[in-house]
C-alpha cells in the first residue's frame, strides 16, 4: 500500500512513537488526524509536520469508551474518510504481581484493550462501508511473551490479538486490513508514564529502555511493516528473537527471561 493521498488517524501522537510517526508520515502527502488527550501537545506536534494544513488534531481519551463514536464521525468528517487507523495510545506498568492494585490491572484494560477496541469497532462501519481500510495495532513484544512487573500490561497486549487476530479474519471479505506492530525497547518516555501498583507513574526510566531502539529509527521499519500490509512486525534489537523462542520452546523463553535484566 501507498500513503499517498491516504488520510491517516493516529492515537497517542502527543508523543514517543506517535510523534515520530506523525511527522514521518506528514513526508507522504498524505493527510493525517492526531489524537491524544493533550490538545495543546498535539498543536505542537502539527506544527513540526511538514504541511500542517493537512493535519487535524482531534484530542480524545481511550478511558473514556462512550465517547468513541462521535469522535469517530468527527475524524470522518474531516477529510471525508479514515483510511488507516493507528491505535498507538496507551500506557504500560511496572510492579509487581502482588503489589499491584486491581484498580491498575483494570485501567490497563480499560485504556490499553477496550479504548482501543472501542474506537475501532466504531471506525469499522465506516470501513465496511468503503471496502477498505487498515488496522494499524501497536501492540508490543509483551503481547506474543511475558517479563516481570508486566502483568497487565501483557494481558492488555495479549487482549490486543486475540481481538485483531479474530477482526482479520472476519472482515477479510471487506479488504480490511490488520497489522500488529510489536514493539521490543524503544527508547521513549513509556516506562517514566508507566503504572505502578498503586496507580502512580513511575517517573524513572530503566536501562534497558534508555538503550533501546532510537525511535525514529523504529518508525522507520514500522512505516515499512504497514506499506507491506504484514499480519505482525516485530520491532527491536535481540529481544525479538523471544517471538522465535516462545514457539519453540515456552520453558527456554521462560528460563531465558528469569535471567534477563528486565526488571
Amino acid at each position: 500500500m501507498t500513503f499517498k493521498n491516504k488520510v491517516v488517524w493516529i492515537t497517542g501522537a502527543s508523543s514517543g512513537i506517535g510523534k515520530s510517526l506523525a511527522i514521518a508520515l506528514s513526508q507522504y502527502d498524505c493527510k493525517l488526524i492526531l489524537s491524544a488527550r493533550r490538545t495543546e501537545v498535539l498543536e505542537q506536534v502539527k506544527s513540526l509536520c511538514k504541511q500542517p494544513e493537512k493535519v487535524m488534531v482531534l484530542p480524545l481519551d481511550l478511558a473514556e469508551t462512550d465517547t468513541m463514536t462521535p469522535i469517530a464521525e468527527h475524524a470522518i468528517s474531516a477529510f471525508g474518510r479514515i483510511d488507516v487507523l493507528v491505535n498507538n495510545g496507551g500506557i504500560s506498568q511496572r510492579s509487581p504481581i502482588i503489589d499491584t492494585t486491581i484498580a491498575v490491572d483494570r485501567k490497563l484494560m480499560e485504556v490499553d484493550y477496550l479504548g482501543t477496541v472501542a474506537l475501532s469497532k466504531a471506525v469499522l462501519p465506516h470501513f465496511i462501508a468503503q471496502q477498505s481500510g487498515h488496522y494499524v495495532v501497536v501492540s508490543s513484544l509483551m503481547g506474543k511473551f511475558s517479563s516481570h512487573y508486566r502483568s497487565a500490561y501483557c494481558g492488555a497486549k495479549h487482549a490486543l490479538h486475540g481481538f485483531f487476530d479474530a477482526m482479520r479474519l472476519e472482515h477479510d471479505k471487506d479488504n480490511i486490513k490488520v497489522t500488529l506492530i510489536c514493539p521490543g525497547f524503544v527508547n521513549t518516555n513509556v516506562a517514566r508514564n508507566a503504572l505502578t501498583g498503586d496507580g502512580s507513574k513511575q517517573t524513572h526510566q530503566d536501562d534497558m529502555t534508555e538503550n533501546g531502539l532510537d525511535v525514529d529509527v523504529f518508525v522507520k521499519k514500522m512505516i515499512t511493516a504497514i506499506q507491506k500490509e504484514k499480519f505482525e512486525a516485530y520491532i527491536g534489537k535481540f529481544e525479538r528473537f523471544g517471538v522465535l523462542v516462545k514457539r519453540l520452546s515456552p520453558r527456554l523463553i521462560h528460563k531465558l527471561v528469569m535471567r534477563s535484566k528486565v526488571r
